[in-house]
């Protein structure tokens, strides 16, 4: 774990939204998120301790959380910035995960980490899909500003 992981979770802790019911204003982004990348798989993935939560997702009905240690999202959000992951296949860090070699098939990530204002990183909003894909500098920007309305709508319940 990172050396600021404790103030991190405290972060994600504090805005009370940990397993709380799907909510409109998320559902929205996502929806938005899936439609405008035409892919199977979106979400808001928070990183708590030993889990990620998905507070609001398309594609993975059923599911609202896996282990953290499966999780693309847990290395977005230590690392700061944009992960992009072409082929899961190919990347060492990915290749024989389970959700990527069984159900679903993930080969294909965009997280984009979800920054407050204070600088603690929470989670992302991500997309993925079941086929290899490029991502180029407009996907990003608009991936970027719809991670943006995500962190406005996070701390404005704050």
């Amino acid at each position: 774990m990172p050396d600021d992981e404790a103030e991190r979770l405290s972060a994600l802790r504090a805005l009370l939204i940990l397993d709380t019911p799907p909510e409109e204003r998320f559902d929205r982004i996502v929806q938005f998120a899936a439609t405008e990348f035409d892919v199977p798989m979106a979400m808001i993935s928070l990183v708590d301790r030993d889990r990620q939560w998905f507070k609001s997702r398309v594609g993975f009905e059923g599911i609202c959380e896996t282990p953290r240690d499966v999780s693309f999202c847990a290395h977005a959000v230590h690392s700061r910035e944009l992960l992009l992951v072409p082929d899961a296949l190919r990347d060492v860090r990915f290749h024989d995960n389970p959700i990527v070699v069984g159900n679903p098939g993930v080969r294909f990530y965009a997280g984009a980490p979800l920054m407050l204002k204070k600088g603690a990183v929470v989670g992302t909003l991500c997309v993925l899909d079941t086929r290899e894909r490029r991502f180029d500098a407009i996907d990003r920007s608009i991936l970027e500003s719809l991670r943006l309305l995500v962190v406005d709508e996070l701390e404005r319940q704050t």
